[in-house]
């Protein structure tokens, strides 16, 4: 029985180019779900349904997964959740086209090696084998990349300090000429980029991040700022707490809000104390106990089980107790503050930096999205103050 301003499950497909047992796949796996069900099992889908249909295919030929997709509730005014997600895809499709390169100039080499010397590396073969392999890998790293750029980019549009963060920062470096430099932790390298014009030419910068899909995102878009033959910077993916740099070998180490996150922060000191010279510099920075505190509390408000981290970074290293653990292994700590705080006007930025966070939001905002959209849209409307707590420890390498 044809359904009035309704499509039976045949005409739809037809209308999709697809077949009736895809759409019965996307209904069973919740990708898209009929809008009318008969009493007898008969789908009838809409124009909206045919709307989402165009996503879910476009997107599969994008190269998202199903279960990526079954994960995007985009509608028309959540476009910023779609640009999140390509440019996620953009970085995996790049760095595909980075291991074609890698396997492309290596079978060269193999088949060359079999001509000129009939012998096959089979190590590098099997090197191969791990690379071609590494994309669920890379998009957990992309992901957290994506994390950390929402949480920047809500820090750059809406603070009230006009000078931002990162060119704050970088006057605390105070440089100098032939300076060896370590950043640990150099997320997505924004510290020099938005410092590019201002770096001098007779310095060395090493970045280094646990992560390889954020040391990408530095590597691509430093050599893409400041051009590839640039020789200031290099590029490793490192664990701060086994730095393979030799002993007294930088004259600053700069750790930007990253020495919470450290799953021991003895090891991490003794490092950088290791490998910082006889009067070398480390600053760290981090923040205080009432950083972002409206933040929690807007989404206790929508609901009262979210918890936006399961345990507060602050209390790891803060503000409050960090010149207490800093001064195990270095001397002359000072804290410096960077006044400001935040005034935000649109719920997008706010609703991605809430998402972004490493606790329990997504289980009770996801499914009652557009509820939680509402909520921060009136929040936004007349302006949310944020309060900012952050500033760094400058400290030197302690003396024996």
């Amino acid at each position: 029985m044809k359904k009035e301003g309704y499509y039976s499950s045949g005409e739809f497909a037809k209308m999709a180019h697809i077949t009736k047992k895809t759409l019965r796949y996307y209904d069973e796996h919740h990708i898209l779900k009929p809008s009318f069900l008969t009493e007898s099992g008969a789908r009838f889908y809409s124009d909206e349904d045919f709307a989402r249909l165009q996503q879910i295919l476009l997107l599969k030929y994008l190269g998202f997964s199903l279960d990526d997709i079954r994960e995007m509730t985009i509608s028309d005014s959540d476009y910023h959740f779609m640009t999140d997600s390509l440019n996620l895809q953009l970085k995996l499709v790049q760095d595909r086209i980075e291991q074609l390169q890698i396997v492309e100039n290596a079978i060269k080499d193999t088949a060359k090696a079999i001509a000129e010397e009939h012998t096959i590396d089979w190590n590098q073969m099997l090197n191969l084998i791990h690379l071609t392999g590494m994309e669920k890998s890379l998009k957990n790293q992309y992901q957290n990349a994506s994390n950390i750029s929402a949480r920047i980019n809500l820090h750059s549009v809406y603070s009230a300090n006009k000078q931002g963060w990162f060119p704050w920062l970088f006057e605390q470096c105070q440089l100098k000429p032939s300076m060896q430099i370590l950043e640990i932790g150099c997320g997505d390298g924004s510290l020099w980029l938005e410092n590019s014009t201002r770096i001098p030419s007779d310095i060395s910068v090493t970045l280094t991040d646990v992560s390889g899909g954020m040391l990408r995102d530095a590597r691509r878009a430093i050599t893409g700022t400041l051009h590839n033959e640039d020789t200031r910077f290099q590029f490793r993916v490192v664990d701060a707490q086994k730095i393979p740099f030799a002993d007294e070998s930088f004259d600053l180490v700069i750790a930007n809000h990253v020495l919470f996150y450290c799953e021991n922060l003895d090891y991490v000191c003794e490092e950088v104390s290791r490998v910082l010279k006889k009067d070398g510099v480390f600053l760290c920075s981090t923040y205080g106990q009432n950083h972002m505190k409206e933040i929690s509390q807007l989404v206790a408000d929508f609901d009262d089980r979210i918890v936006l981290s399961a345990e507060k970074l602050y209390d790891r290293f803060g503000k409050e107790n960090g010149e207490q653990l800093l001064s195990r292994y270095f001397s002359d700590i000072s804290w410096i503050s960077y006044d400001d705080h935040l005034n935000v006007t649109e719920p997008e930025p706010l609703i991605s930096y809430v998402l972004s966070c490493h606790g329990n939001q997504n289980q009770y905002i996801i499914d009652h999205y557009k509820d939680f959209r509402s909520f921060v849209k009136k929040k936004t409307e007349k302006g949310f103050y944020i309060t900012k707590d952050a500033g760094i420890f400058r400290t030197k390498k302690e003396m024996c």
